[in-house]
């Protein structure tokens, strides 16, 4: 019984932290294509523009590497 509950409990947080991550991706690319385009209409220098990218990759990076544990996570499960 116990077994049963720590795999639901397993799986519903693996559910959050997917969610979670589909939610930080989607938000890092709209806020970066939002970015890009607000840096060209209001003439921003590039080096904010570049800014805003680093900002985009470590949204990315972090997606990535949740998502890795994620994998694991269930792969060791399995």
């Amino acid at each position: 019984m116990t077994d049963m509950r720590n795999d639901l409990d397993l799986e519903k947080s693996l559910s959050r932290q997917t969610r979670q991550v589909s939610v930080v991706i989607a938000a890092t690319m709209l806020l970066w294509m939002l970015a890009q385009f607000l840096g060209s209409w209001l003439g921003l220098p590039s080096h904010y523009v570049f800014l805003f990218d680093l900002f985009a990759l470590a949204g990315f990076f972090w997606a990535l590497v949740v998502t890795f544990q994620i994998w694991r996570k269930r792969r060791d499960t399995e």
